[in-house]
């Protein structure tokens, strides 16, 4: 009788290990995150999709710490129960665990993509389709949960339109006419400008959070400088509605505590807003392609700037403070 033999997996390549170490940082910083979210919850539907997506995404983290040590590379250290502190109190109410939840899985989302594409071995391959099933499945669910608590209003709504148009003049580039008129914003553009003002309440929430409970000072004058940073780019968006004449939305972004007691690391804290930070560059290179007036692109292009700079910052202050692991050389 012949034994059937399941051939060796390929041997990584440098862009699939490079995908991996990024993911197991970004992964073990959210079971971090989400032990004390789960900890913290008193909805008991918000514990349990937290739960949920804890013991899901645990397993991957054990897959991919598998994978890594059968190809006989070091693990990185990532991100362990050392940089939580579960017994600290409350930082954050009013549904903002599930909002950020729902941030970090868009982020994952974007990750995964990118990953996939730089990925050429089946199981890895695989990897990364179940990472963006669990992360699609529960992205759903928490936008579903706050939409059910009126935490997450609906964009505003339009007439739908009942014919096909080409547009023809190339005046509609331009943010004005000849008299200063503007055209309207079209939903697209609406859209983009939409998502960065839901997303930076959040992130405005969460600078004044981790300000107000980071140890070192250089760390917490960071945050501090981030949440100026929301409030200029909100400002900016809310203006542009509001010369469209559309009320800038009203979405919650949580309530922050008056603890002063970290929940995190200063090293977590400073690396998810890296994070945050470097990703929001890829949304605003979206909208400065797909936005047709040019004074919203000028708007978009000067927030990328400042966004670019600031995450840069936190990469130095990492460094400074020994805290940015090294990703693989290129030993070849």
């Amino acid at each position: 009788m012949t034994i059937a033999r399941t051939a060796s997996p390929a041997k990584m390549s440098s862009t699939e290990l490079g995908a991996l170490w990024m993911t197991y940082h970004k992964k073990t910083m959210i079971l971090r995150m989400l032990e004390y979210f789960i900890a913290k919850a008193d909805d008991k539907k918000a514990k349990e999709l937290m739960s949920g997506l804890w013991k899901q995404l645990d397993a991957k983290v054990t897959e991919m710490k598998v994978m890594l040590e059968n190809e006989g590379a070091a693990v990185p250290d990532g991100f362990t129960k050392e940089d939580c502190s579960i017994g600290a109190p409350a930082l954050f109410e009013n549904g903002f665990d599930i909002m950020f939840c729902r941030i970090l899985k868009e982020i994952s989302m974007g990750m995964y993509v990118l990953h996939l594409t730089i990925s050429y071995r089946e199981d890895i391959v695989l990897l990364y389709k179940q990472l963006t099933d669990i992360t699609q499945t529960y992205y759903n669910h928490f936008t579903q949960f706050l939409s059910d608590k009126a935490l997450l209003p609906r964009p505003t709504y339009v007439s739908m339109p009942q014919s096909t148009d080409y547009i023809t003049d190339k005046q509609y580039m331009k943010g004005t006419g000849l008299f200063g008129h503007k055209r309207p914003l079209n939903t697209v553009e609406f859209g983009l400008l939409y998502h960065g003002f839901e997303t930076n309440i959040t992130g405005m929430q969460l600078m004044s959070g981790f300000a107000q409970c980071a140890k070192d000072e250089a760390v917490r004058n960071y945050f501090a400088k981030g949440k100026a940073l929301s409030k200029e780019i909100l400002k900016d968006i809310g203006d542009i509605l509001l010369q469209n004449d559309i009320q800038p939305p009203a979405t919650p972004g949580g309530t922050v505590t008056g603890s002063t007691e970290a929940p995190f690391s200063d090293k977590l804290m400073l690396y998810c807003v890296y994070l945050l930070g470097s990703f929001s560059l890829g949304g605003q290179g979206f909208s400065t392609a797909f936005n047709l007036r040019n004074d919203v692109v000028a708007v978009s292009a000067k927030q990328a700037k400042d966004v670019f700079e600031y995450a840069r910052e936190a990469a130095t202050i990492m460094m400074e403070k020994g805290w940015m692991e090294e990703p693989p050389r290129m030993d070849v």
